[in-house]
C-alpha cells in the first residue's frame, strides 16, 4: 500500500498480514506512516495504491 502527500510519502510499499485471534501493535517513530495506515484501513484517508484484502476478498470502499 502506497500513500503520498504534498512532499511527504508517508506509506512506501507497505505489506502486511493480520490473522483472527492474533494481537498486533504498530510501531515506528513519529512519522513512520502509523497513523495514515490506520486512517487508511478506517476508510478516513484514500490510498494511492495497493489492496486491502479481508478473508480472500478485496476491499474497495472502505467507510469511517
Amino acid at each position: 500500500m502506497d500513500k503520498k502527500f504534498p512532499g511527504v510519502h508517508a506509506l512506501d510499499h507497505v505489506d502486511f498480514d493480520l490473522y483472527e485471534g492474533e494481537v498486533h501493535v504498530l510501531l515506528g517513530e513519529n512519522g513512520a506512516g502509523k497513523s495514515t495506515l490506520v486512517k487508511i484501513l478506517s476508510g478516513s484517508v484514500a490510498k494511492d495504491s495497493g489492496r486491502i484484502i479481508v478473508r480472500g476478498e478485496e476491499i474497495h470502499d472502505l467507510n469511517p
